[in-house]
């Protein structure tokens, strides 16, 4: 008997060499060729079989000026968290790649958004290849959902699936998970490179031919990023990540890449005994609640996407001795490094034999440089042991040199802390309503343009 021809594909990028590598020759990356038995040589036919056989057709050329553009229809899915982060709802042909760590709510919020369709009039159904029927039917019971309408098909073998969307012609299909899907044109394991691109690939193409909007959830490895080929991400229209901690009741979901809305949108979630509920105002879930102001505690008016949300920034300073410590939770470790060399040079404020820990409260994650001043205000405030006045905000990008620069839809940020309650803030100058521009009413605003600037105004507020 022949040996079956092996080649090794890479699973970061997909790509594959004859022989093993310890480097992989398409992306760079190290140790990431794994064997696999290659596909065997196939015939003339397209490997995506007949229903695809129109797309190769060839097509008009057009020129752009003289393309009609016409707005996307969306169907709201019911839920309203998850369609401010899908653009306003789903799309029909559109594939969404949705992933998160293990147990933190991806199958509990597709059910429930497929039961809001369904019962909108949307043919849904939802694909389990993790869990059989009646483990689905218990969770749509614990959620209250117990004449749900929604078909449910336990399956893993992609032929078979295709065959019964293909048949029933859903509006929305959700595939749980697309790592456990397989083919039979490959014999490798579900899971692997070629099985995931392959059945992905099957899957994307029969959304854009028939027009049903497929929603994939993908596993996570253990850095966070989505497990599978880079290539998976490419391929789909939407990709959204769940975030959160299991130990908290709250999850985040964020638009990493989205073709018809927005990116870095987020929808808040709190997790009931009846599932998902969407948090309409966020904000209030990451302030805590203090009777006093305390020292090393500052508000910051943070955007995730086009959504001004408040974000309390906790810091505290201790004695390090001849090692101190760098910490930061939701925020960028190397840029704390960077501000507190900026503290020590500019406004004088050093603290190189302190320990220094920064957090973002509520497990929210802070990219944006617009947190630099409000980190830097709440090392003050708990390196001196004096709080800032109550009601107190703060947000601004500090440079390298101690200037203030101005945050992106600065006004916005302001209205949103004023609407609830915070009556002083310290921003940058640019921000500041111009002369002649209406005051934003009950909110004292400072500007300033360098960081001594702002120590000042803060130590006259004491």
């Amino acid at each position: 008997m022949a040996k079956e021809k092996t080649l090794f594909v890479c699973s970061e990028c997909g790509g594959t060499s004859p022989k093993w590598l310890g480097r992989c020759p398409s992306c760079g990356a190290w140790n990431t060729l794994i064997e696999q038995v290659a596909a065997a040589p196939g015939g003339g036919n397209n490997r995506f079989g007949a229903p695809y056989a129109s797309l190769a057709g060839s097509a008009e050329l057009a020129v752009l000026s003289e393309i009609e553009a016409t707005d996307i229809e969306r169907t709201p899915t019911g839920l309203d968290e998850l369609d401010r982060v899908l653009g306003g709802g789903i799309v029909d042909g559109g594939v969404t790649l949705i992933g998160g760590d293990p147990g933190i709510g991806k199958s509990t919020l597709l059910l429930q958004a497929t039961d809001a369709l369904q019962r909108a009039g949307r043919n849904a159904l939802y694909i389990t290849g993790e869990e059989s029927g009646a483990q689905v039917a218990l969770r749509s019971r614990r959620l209250g959902l117990e004449l749900s309408q929604v078909q449910v098909l336990a399956e893993i073998q992609l032929e078979k699936i295709l065959a019964t969307l293909d048949a029933t012609r859903p509006a929305i299909a959700v595939i749980d998970s697309i790592q456990t899907v397989y083919s039979d044109q490959l014999t490798s394991a579900p899971g692997s490179v070629a099985q995931v691109r392959e059945c992905a690939a099957h899957l994307t193409r029969f959304a854009k031919a028939s027009g049903t909007a497929v929603v994939l959830v993908g596993h996570v490895t253990k850095e966070g990023a989505l497990a599978g080929p880079r290539v998976l991400e490419h391929m789909v229209d939407t990709v959204l990540y769940f975030e959160g901690d299991t130990h908290s009741s709250f999850r985040l979901v964020r638009a990493i890449k989205n073709r018809f809305g927005a990116v870095n949108e987020i929808g808040v979630f709190a997790m009931t005994e009846r599932g998902l509920k969407g948090v309409a105002n966020p904000s209030a879930i990451f302030l805590s609640q203090h009777a006093e102001p305390v020292p090393g505690s500052v508000v910051l008016v943070t955007l995730e996407g086009t959504r001004p949300m408040l974000v309390e920034i906790q810091a505290l300073v201790d004695n390090g001795g001849p090692s101190p410590r760098r910490l930061s939770v939701g925020l960028d470790r190397d840029r704390l490094a960077m501000l507190l060399a900026v503290l020590h040079r500019h406004a004088g404020v050093a603290c190189m034999d302190q320990d220094v820990f920064v957090n973002a409260v509520g497990g929210v994650r802070i990219s944006e440089p617009a947190a630099d001043l409000a980190v830097m205000l709440a090392i003050t405030s708990s390196l001196r042991g004096k709080p800032l006045p109550k009601g107190f905000i703060a947000f601004g990008e500090v440079g390298l040199a101690g200037e203030v620069r101005p945050a992106p839809r600065g006004q916005e940020r302001l209205r949103e802390a004023a609407k609830l309650g915070f009556s002083v803030a310290v921003v940058p100058k640019a921000n500041a309503p111009r002369k002649g521009a209406k005051e934003i009413e009950g909110l004292t605003i400072h500007p300033v343009e360098r960081i001594e600037e702002a120590m000042n105004v803060v130590r006259g507020l004491e």
